[in-house]
Parts: structure tokens; sequence; C-alpha cells
């Protein structure tokens, strides 16, 4: 048991580099075309980025399934059971918290949490799935790094005039 809840808080941890790995490279990559619901506007209760949250569920259970049913030993259930907390608590964070999809009067108030919600909402002022920022979800910079990240990356994409020389001074 000793070994087991360090095994299960590791994994909550490490979850969120995976988060921010999967987001970042495969989400804003080959999987937008489930992700890309997420940065339009919402017409149902459900989008095509749901499909996510099953996709990342399938290991948690196979992990809880192999651990308690399987024998393949108390690290499975552990690892499982990480898996699915992180999962948890991204629900109550991302999809209440943060879109509210679930009605609520929570608001904001310690720093920690007013940072991470406005590092999400300013990860959704881009529509596209370049020239993002803010991938990880628990762990965020805070918005004035955010904000002139997006500054960098719209200032990169502007491309200098051409066919005009500077006009120079004579005097």
């Amino acid at each position: 048991m000793f070994t087991l809840i360090p095994i299960f808080l590791l994994t909550i941890a490490g979850m969120e580099g995976f988060a921010y790995v999967m987001h970042r490279w495969v989400m804003h990559g080959p999987g937008w075309f489930l992700h890309e619901s997420h940065h339009r506007v919402r017409t149902g209760f459900w989008e095509a980025n749901d499909l996510y949250f099953v996709i990342f569920a399938l290991p948690s259970i196979l992990l809880l399934l192999g651990g308690v049913q399987w024998g393949w030993g108390g690290w499975a259930t552990a690892v499982g059971a990480g898996v699915a907390a992180y999962g948890a608590i991204y629900l109550a964070f991302h999809d209440v918290i943060v879109h509210q999809r679930v009605r609520h009067r929570y608001v904001a108030r310690s720093p920690y949490m007013k940072r991470i919600v406005q590092a999400h909402k300013l990860h959704h002022t881009v529509e596209t799935k370049h020239g993002n920022v803010s991938f990880g979800f628990l762990i965020a910079p805070t918005p004035d790094v955010l904000k002139m990240q997006l500054q960098a990356i719209a200032e990169k994409r502007l491309r200098a005039p051409t066919g005009r020389k500077e006009a120079t001074r004579s005097e």
C-alpha cells in the first residue's frame, strides 16, 4: 500500500505532461478533426472533441481491470486509478468550471484558479490549430506571459511590406 499511493500520485502528476503532449501535438495536429469542434461555438451539449474523453478513459479502464480482475498487480490498479483521477479533475476544471457545461455559481477567486481559467480562455482566443499557447491545464503560465507569447506569434506571422523602399532623408 505504501508504494501504491506514490504510484497513484505520480500518475496524476505525470498525466499533466501527457495531457500537454497530446493536446499540443495530437489534438492540434492530426487529431484536429475532432478537437476543432472545441474551438468553435458549441451548438449542442456534445461536441466531437468529447470523444477524446472516451479515448483517454480506455487505458484507465484497461489498467483497472488488469489490476483488479486479471492479476496484473497493484501497480496497474494504482496507475489506472491515477489516470481516472486526473480525468475527473480535468472534467471538473475544464468542462464544469471553465466551459460551464454544467450550470454553477462558482467564481474563481484564488490566484491559482484565476490563472488556469484565464490561461485556458487565452488558449481559446485562437480558433485554428496553429499559433496557440497554453496546452497544459493544471499547470499554466501567467496570463501576462501567455499574452506576450500570443503577441510574438502574431508578429511572426506578419510579413514585411514588399515593393516599396523605405523613405530616406536626404537632409
